[in-house]
């Protein structure tokens, strides 16, 4: 009898515990969205680069701010966005403009364990988000969207899927973003047009134990978004995420050469074969990628890196 009552209690004191934490991390949430509102304020009429603008709320680095500054300097009717490859959303580029902003919003992943824990939250029912899990290819990225709901113009589309990110980009024409930004290696340096050649079940571990085999250089984001008629406006100061706009939304920003707007990354994601991050600095670490297969997105060849 007494250990059925420990167990009733211990379980009451778990699931007290659970609704303490949640409401917690709802109040954080609370703060530090109001907290990011008065920083997006702060920015107007201070900003002179991207890198000026940035601040974090939900994002990993700063981009949270750039975001703001962008929405609020561009013109856009559609506020929608897209953003793959998020995880469980609780760090995000486009959260802050969900809860800020109130925008519409679609995110992929391919964790079902992500997306049911996407749905589980408040941001589900108070805003107008849709989860979907879907591994996304080249071959299925158009229909996901359009099954959603997404076609036309749209406000953002961030993809950050650590693979295949060039070929992703390449293949979407179901919507016309304003702003696009797309995750770039720049271990790949400024000079090479190159990516990770397309595999539809690209996963970035499995291809080479760094995790650093992924990805395109900007140069190669930047010749894409000329294709597809943007300009590359800059980068984060992290050194992972590009920015690009509308060539005719653009005219109240800088546009900038890949030379003038690329940023070596300063975080040391790099991994042993026993899958341990080793802290080595992106410019030693990516000796071990030597001889591993790039795609010219120029010449359409394969060659070395």
């Amino acid at each position: 009898m007494n250990d059925e009552r420990d167990r009733v209690l211990e379980s009451d004191i778990q699931n007290r515990l659970k609704h303490l934490n949640r409401k917690l991390e709802i109040e954080g949430a609370i703060s530090k969205v109001l907290l990011g509102k008065l920083l997006a304020k702060l920015n107007h009429g201070t900003v002179t680069s991207l890198q000026d603008a940035e601040f974090r709320v939900f994002s990993q680095f700063g981009d949270d701010g750039i975001i703001q500054y962008l929405v609020d300097t561009l013109k856009i009717e559609n506020k929608r966005f897209i953003e793959f490859g998020v995880e469980n959303y609780n760090e995000s580029n486009t959260r802050f403009l969900l809860e800020n902003n109130n925008w519409q919003g679609l995110v992929i992943d391919g964790s079902e364990k992500n997306v049911q824990y996407i749905k589980n939250t408040t941001n589900y029912w108070r805003h107008d988000l849709s989860a979907v899990c879907e591994f996304v290819t080249a071959e299925n990225i158009n229909a996901i969207i359009e099954n959603s709901g997404f076609n036309g113009d749209i406000g953002l589309l961030h993809i950050d899927i650590d693979g295949n990110d060039y070929w992703l980009w390449k293949a979407i024409t179901v919507v016309r973003p304003i702003i696009v930004i797309v995750e770039y290696n720049s271990l790949f340096g400024a000079k090479r047009s190159i990516t990770v050649p397309y595999e539809p079940d690209f996963v970035r571990y499995k291809k080479h134990y760094s995790g650093l085999y992924a990805g395109a250089s900007l140069r190669a984001l930047c010749q894409l978004a000329d294709e597809k008629g943007y300009r590359f406006v800059g980068c984060n100061s992290a050194g992972n995420n590009a920015y690009f706009v509308l060539a005719e939304q653009a005219v109240a920003l800088k546009a900038l050469t890949c030379e003038q707007g690329y940023v070596l990354a300063k975080f040391k994601e790099h991994r042993d074969e026993q899958g341990q991050l080793t802290f080595t600095r992106g410019s030693e670490a990516i000796e071990s990628l030597r001889g591993m297969p790039v795609f010219n997105t120029r010449n359409h060849q394969l060659e070395d890196l």
